[in-house]
């Protein structure tokens, strides 16, 4: 597209609506290229039925496989939807498809807007991408950056006509100033509709079920959340340092979805809390229809970085997974692709470090930091799961511990892929730890699929008990008990309960096939009886 500016230079641009763009190698911009194949692919199988209970897959396609190079969509579909189905998970939440010009930025620094990533392949081989993992069952999400857009002009949508105020802010308010990116103008009429088209283009298109938006919290208030900490206090989230050009819109996207594709999921990434975020619009709300809980994984972090095993808070804890707003959804995770990223460290690094890299073999004797680690690994994760919110998201490879972290090819690591992938060989290796705490994690996303805990009512808290370290819950018909005390176990040991049943143990952190110790005896029924204990009348001899 040739643009005469107003001082009546021709600019060379890609078209807004591009839906394919490429790059050679010899190049550093992207051109636009016409797609239009003489046959173009045609789904085959209906989206799945709105998800109750949400176990969220966290992947990006390029990095899904054990090789250091770009993976394809097509790699995707064949070997790793396959994988995400065997491990119980029902969603699967695409990062970076949107087309960016650099692919370190993870794809939160979009150029093209209306393109599918032409590293991955074709537009026809994302479409089919989406459609084998609907026949599979698996609901599909598309993490979406309507936050900001890259300042790349040649390429992108920033100077487009010429001046900083086609698509965006005009001056300082145009610009983010951590993320060196552009701000769009959402009083915009036009900026309104190209949003709102984008959003309908991948649900109709290429049959998304719907959004994580990212970077919700820059875009609600002016200060876009820098230097800004959130108690909670309601001053925090009404004045005028709201973006209420923002909110409109992110209500209206809502609303739009809601009533063309009901069936759709919508997720805010939203640090600060803001109140109604995830009520329905005609209430007043947001229209989200899931959060993430992103003081979970910022509080596993601060208790394995600061404190030592004993001094772990059980209260703190069970605070932290349910402090939640009034009927309003959450997606609970215990880290994600921000605990992945070089600088900082996963679960499995902070809890073994080194040792992941000598001391993973079943053939070396197992020492108490890799003993620990694993143990902790799967008792943080099932915990979160089960007690953390309405939802529940993995990023791919911690399932399993992977022992690296994500570092894509960039001038600083000499362009190198080695870390931008993932070793899902790992778990295959019948020497290596890492199969232990994949099984768990796919057990235990099978029996949520089995009780759906996460459709049902908050759990019940029973036991938070700081000397003893262990915390009991109810939830879904199901009773929840952790021991995190590193050295104590305990028998014959009473929790509340509050209905009469029989139970059996369906899971456990301590099984032999997880890695554990097998100290529990599976064959073992609990009653629950009469015998007052916590101040309530019922309880369970465990």
């Amino acid at each position: 597209v040739v643009i005469r500016a107003q001082n009546g230079a021709l600019l060379y641009r890609i078209s807004p609506w591009a839906r394919y763009v490429v790059r050679d190698e010899d190049k550093v911009n992207y051109d636009w290229v016409h797609w239009n194949p003489p046959q173009s692919y045609i789904h085959k199988h209906p989206s799945p039925k709105r998800l109750k209970s949400l176990r969220i897959y966290e992947s990006h396609v390029g990095i899904a496989s054990p090789e250091g190079k770009v993976a394809s969509y097509k790699n995707f579909t064949y070997n790793i939807l396959p994988r995400i189905k065997d491990l119980g998970y029902n969603c699967v939440q695409l990062m970076a498809i949107m087309e960016h010009a650099y692919y370190a930025s993870f794809g939160y620094q979009v150029t093209s807007f209306f393109a599918a990533s032409s590293r991955y392949g074709t537009p026809d081989d994302l479409k089919e991408m989406i459609d084998v993992a609907h026949s599979m069952g698996i609901t599909v999400l598309l993490d979406v950056v309507h936050s900001h857009a890259s300042k790349n002009s040649e390429d992108g949508l920033n100077q487009f006509d010429g001046t900083d105020s086609c698509f965006f802010h005009s001056g300082y308010r145009g610009n983010h100033q951590l993320w060196d990116s552009r701000l769009f103008d959402y009083a915009n009429w036009e900026v309104l509709r190209f949003l709102l088209s984008n959003l309908r283009m991948w649900i109709e298109d290429y049959r998304f079920d719907g959004f994580r938006f990212d970077g919700v919290t820059s875009m609600l208030y002016h200060h876009h959340g820098i230097g800004t900490g959130f108690s909670g206090d309601y001053h925090e989230y009404f004045g005028l340092h709201v973006d209420e050009d923002a909110l409109c819109y992110l209500m209206l996207a809502n609303h739009m979805i809601n009533s063309l594709h009901p069936e759709c999921i919508t997720i805010a990434e939203d640090v600060s809390g803001m109140p109604a975020l995830c009520r329905p619009v005609a209430e007043g709300g947001g229209g989200f229809d899931y959060r993430l809980a992103m003081a979970i994984p910022d509080k596993w972090i601060q208790i394995i970085k600061e404190l030592k095993d004993e001094d772990w808070n059980m209260g703190n804890i069970v605070h932290t997974l349910t402090n939640r707003r009034y009927e309003e959804k959450y997606i609970a995770y215990a880290e994600s692709h921000d605990q992945a990223l070089v600088g900082d460290k996963t679960l499995a690094f902070r809890l073994m470090d080194a040792e992941m890299y000598t001391n993973m073999s079943v053939l070396m004797p197992l020492t108490p930091v890799i003993d620990r680690g694993i143990q902790l690994h799967k008792m943080i994760r099932l915990i979160t799961h089960a007690l953390g919110g309405e939802g529940y998201l993995n990023f791919m490879g911690n399932e399993f511990g992977h022992p690296e972290w994500l570092d894509f090819p960039r001038i600083g690591n000499n362009e190198s892929y080695h870390y931008a992938r993932r070793q899902f060989n790992l778990t295959e290796d019948d020497l290596l730890r890492y199969k232990f705490l994949n099984a768990f994690d796919r057990d235990m996303n099978r029996l949520e699929e089995r009780f759906g805990w996460l459709a049902s009512p908050q759990a019940y808290v029973s036991e938070k008990h700081e000397s003893n370290k262990v915390i009991a819950f109810e939830r879904a018909g199901l009773v929840f008990i952790f021991n995190f005390h590193p050295y104590q176990s305990y028998v014959d040991y009473r929790v509340v309960k509050r209905f009469f049943f029989k139970y059996k143990i369906l899971l456990d952190s301590d099984a032999e096939e997880y890695g554990g110790h097998r100290r529990l005896d599976h064959n073992t029924e609990y009653f629950s009886e009469k015998y007052s204990h916590n101040y309530r009348p019922n309880s369970l001899m465990v």
